[in-house]
């Protein structure tokens, strides 16, 4: 998404709910980076609930943390934010201490090697890659282990990849450039 350099709003993502609704954090331009408007966001938590009080969640590809701070806001138990450009790292470490989220966390690590080394597990897994990756089949060979049954698994993306049969659709839709759809874990019954 390119804005015009002098538009006092570039940069700029408000949190549309929780205890922090209405707070706009800043962060710094990066290659990729396209934080997903607050339209698909309101779709998206109004699908999920709009209280995840009790729910971990793992925000992999962070970038600006539109998607990781909107559920931090929303009471998540716990956030993991995961962003491997160091800058926007601590861009997302300086939004969480401003805000006093005590239950969010940032981890400067790439999407895929952080679910091949961690073994926390999630209740809600948020997958919002710059629009040029393309490892899915990679990322979904991790991350089956990392998710709690019943977990929700929320993918933004220029082209839907092909789900693996344990992600059943439970809701999907458009904005512009970008599609994005709501999936939901379970295990396969032997």
């Amino acid at each position: 998404m390119k804005q015009s350099k002098n538009s006092k709003h570039s940069n700029q993502v408000r949190i549309i709910g929780g205890t922090h609704r209405g707070r706009k954090l800043t962060f710094a331009a990066a290659e990729g980076l396209r934080p997903t408007p607050d339209m698909v966001r309101e779709k998206l938590f109004n699908w999920l609930g709009q209280d995840l009080t009790g729910k971990t969640v793992l925000d992999l590809f962070a970038g600006s943390g539109a998607l990781g701070l909107e559920a931090a806001s929303r009471h998540a138990q716990q956030v993991v934010l995961v962003e491997s450009n160091r800058q926007t790292a601590q861009n997302l470490r300086r939004n969480i201490g401003e805000l006093g989220l005590t239950r969010a966390e940032t981890q400067v690590s790439d999407g895929l090697i952080y679910l091949k080394n961690g073994g926390s597990r999630f209740d809600v897994v948020l997958l919002d890659p710059p629009f040029a990756w393309q490892q899915w089949s990679d990322l979904f060979a991790a991350l089956q282990g990392r998710l709690k049954e019943g977990a929700f698994v929320y993918i933004e993306a220029g082209v839907l990849p092909e789900y693996p049969q344990w992600l059943f659709p439970y809701r999907e839709g458009k904005s512009g450039m970008s599609r994005f759809a709501l999936l939901q874990y379970a295990q396969a019954v032997e």
